[in-house]
């Protein structure tokens, strides 16, 4: 099969595969048209005024220009099946030598009354277009017709040696079409049906895949024993009554779930998700309490230093009666000190110990780990987490998200991980109120700020990049806006925060907001997580329609940390209707599970379930709230295969997933 740098190559299509980031075949050939424009012409007696069309017409030689200042206007008529249509386009002053009597093809919007704008044209037939003329994704402004010449070049040398690993069996029981056919199909379609047929093959595919990668993943780590956990029910019941206040029912629902794993002989592998404030922290410092009073040791994974050592307090204080000895391990500490915590784990006289990233380093020995539990999961990668796991044969896992998957999507998505949901909030928990601002500043609520500060309360503000015109996009920045806000606000303290800054220096400057050193913090989205400063309530985020619904749901969810009133707006000056739409989701609702949804519904799947990070492949064409139908057919096949792997057909699939586990990592 032919290696992607073995095509000869135009210097623009060079430059393409590297603006692109192409490093395959395969990742050209999936590189599907984002649209199409459709080539088949309407009846002239079909046309409705504001449709946007296209038509073949003769032009008549009439034209007639206009110019103001650097625009141009060009009026000209065409003859359509006996009509007389007077078009009118604009900043194409060619267009005024238009030859009479000549074929042309037009696109644009019909004004009714015979008057046309058009948008663009070409002196071809109808016939000499194909039908739909496939738009892909821009990078660096390339022209379209670079793109197409770039994309026809590999598809020509490459598509008739790729190799149809899908059972024959399902090809044939679903009537689908070879894979060389549907990606024929789909980067040019011969017609509506073909172009249908072959997203239904495509997207079938990769959803098959998906789940028997799931399938296999789990074989390798999930169905492994342990000896159970010798809790007892009375030691459960002195812990719930140490805490403040009542537990919600789901927060019971999912601490029962928990134990009845560690009593159990399968080693835990669950999800615990819940929104933002419902309360997981609590749920886990049970579970923590009660793996080491069976004899085991346990452990919290926490991204940053402020997240585990509001963690260690929290748990201080929500357990004042437990004497197990609890320390805390960041990467802050001492030498001497770190020593000591690690000789101390290594010999069992720590039996909790809540700790960052330096957990994971390759000094770190457990003398009997019983239970893991990372907070943030998607903030660690696959063999980070695999690291802790491997310390013990007993070690049942946990990972904590307050990024909700969708409920009807969570088992389905995760297979073998077991999902438990804290879906209801504690009593008295507040929603931020939050505003859509429709300019991308904040002077029209400069007094509302002003008010918020002067009470004495914090303000986050979010931008979308740290330096100016990162990756081209002219976005608000960290390093400016802090510059600008330390002018305006003179009275008060201006911090600033971005993922660049060493781990250290992040530490001092959130410890530093934490302890009201700072009032204003200007930040990046690494204060997503980790931040639990109570006295913040109010929150402005720039560009906010470049995050997605998910992300800006985490964000203003550090601004509801206590009784105050928190107060997020969300700064954009686009009038596109979709991201209205998806910002006035935010406004309306804090329920995070129906904005993770809708997040899904309008953005695509993307990162939202952490895909990447759980070393599984994730979807181009697959859309997990519409194709339901797909999801489950495609479960029921993938178990199948590998419930089947004598067969020819099916061994030539897995061991085709084997190349590609390796390939990307997905093992």
């Amino acid at each position: 099969m032919k290696d992607l740098n073995e095509i000869k190559l135009t210097t623009t299509q060079r430059k393409i595969k590297e603006a692109f980031n192409f490093e395959s075949v395969e990742d050209v050939l999936t590189n599907y048209p984002i649209r199409y424009d459709c080539y088949e012409a309407l009846p002239y007696s079909e046309w409705k005024i504001g449709e946007t069309l296209r038509f073949e017409a003769i032009t008549l030689g009439k034209s007639r220009s206009f110019g103001y200042g650097k625009k141009t206007i060009v009026h000209f008529e065409v003859m359509v099946e006996g009509q007389v249509i007077d078009v009118i386009i604009f900043n194409r002053p060619w267009a005024k030598t238009l030859p009479g009597q000549h074929v042309i093809t037009i696109f644009g919007k019909y004004n009714g009354h015979n008057k046309f704008t058009a948008i663009n044209y070409d002196l071809k037939a109808m016939k000499d277009h194909k039908p739909f003329e496939p738009i892909y994704r821009n990078k660096a402004d390339f022209q379209q017709r670079s793109i197409h010449a770039f994309m026809e070049k590999v598809l020509s040398e490459c598509l008739l040696e790729q190799e149809d690993t899908m059972p024959a069996t399902f090809i044939d029981k679903y009537r689908l079409l070879s894979r060389t056919q549907a990606l024929q199909s789909i980067h040019t379609p011969p017609n509506k049906r073909a172009l249908n047929q072959a997203i239904r093959r495509l997207k079938y595919e990769e959803f098959l895949r998906f789940f028997a990668h799931l399938y296999l993943k789990n074989e390798d780590t999930y169905c492994e024993e342990k000896q159970k956990k010798n809790i007892k029910n009375d030691y459960i019941q002195s812990l719930i009554h140490q805490i403040p206040f009542v537990l919600t029912k789901d927060q019971g629902k999912v601490l029962k779930e928990m134990i009845q794993d560690m009593k159990s002989t399968k080693k835990m592998n669950r999800l615990i998700q819940g929104d933002v404030g419902s309360g997981k922290t609590v749920v886990a410092g049970i579970s923590l309490f009660a793996c080491v009073s069976s004899g085991y040791q346990a452990a919290l994974l926490a991204p940053t230093e402020i997240l585990a050592r509001q963690h260690f307090e929290s748990l201080q204080a929500l357990f004042p009666k437990e004497k197990k000895k609890m320390m805390l391990l960041y990467s802050g500490l001492n030498a001497s000190k770190k020593e000591n915590i690690l000789n101390d784990l290594k010999e069992g006289n720590i039996q909790i110990v809540i700790g960052t990233h330096s957990l994971l380093q390759s000094g770190v020995h457990f003398q009997n780990l019983g239970l893991v539990i990372v907070d943030e999961q998607q903030r660690f990668g696959v063999q980070q987490r695999e690291f802790l796991k491997a310390q013990s044969d007993g070690v049942d896992f946990a990972v904590m998200s307050a990024t909700p998957i969708p409920r009807t999507l969570a088992s389905s998505l995760l297979g073998g991980m077991d999902v438990s949901t804290i879906q209801s909030m504690p009593k008295g928990r507040k929603a931020p109120i939050t505003k859509r601002i429709e300019e991308n500043s904040f002077r029209s609520v400069l007094k509302d700020i002003q008010s918020l500060l002067d009470k004495g309360h914090q303000l986050y503000v979010i931008c979308a990049a740290v330096n100016k015109n990162e990756n081209g996009f002219k976005v608000r920045n960290v390093y400016d806006t802090q510059k600008n806000l330390a002018k305006l606000f003179p009275n008060y303290q201006v911090g600033m925060i971005h993922g660049q800054m060493k781990s250290q220096e992040k530490e001092k400057v959130m410890q530093e907001f934490y302890d009201n050193q700072t009032q204003i913090l200007v930040s990046t989205t690494v204060v997503e997580v980790g931040m639990n400063c109570v006295n913040a309530t109010g929150m402005i985020i720039y560009d906010s329609d470049r995050f997605g619904l998910s992300t800006l749901h985490q964000l203003r969810g550090r601004i509801q940390r206590g009784n105050n009133q928190g107060y997020c707006w969300l700064l954009s000056d686009s009038h596109d209707e979709l991201t209205i739409e998806r910002l006035e989701v935010l406004v309306k609702s804090y329920d995070g599970f129906y904005i993770s949804e809708e997040d899904l519904r309008l953005r695509g799947p993307g990162d939202i379930l952490g895909l990447r990070q759980s070393g599984l492949p994730s979807f181009i064409l697959g859309n997990l709230i519409e194709d339901t139908a797909f999801i489950d057919q495609a479960k029921l096949d993938a178990k199948s295969i590998l419930d089947h792997p004598e067969t020819q057909e099916n061994q030539t699939f897995i061991n085709s997933l084997l190349k590609e586990r390796l390939k990307h990592g997905y093992s």
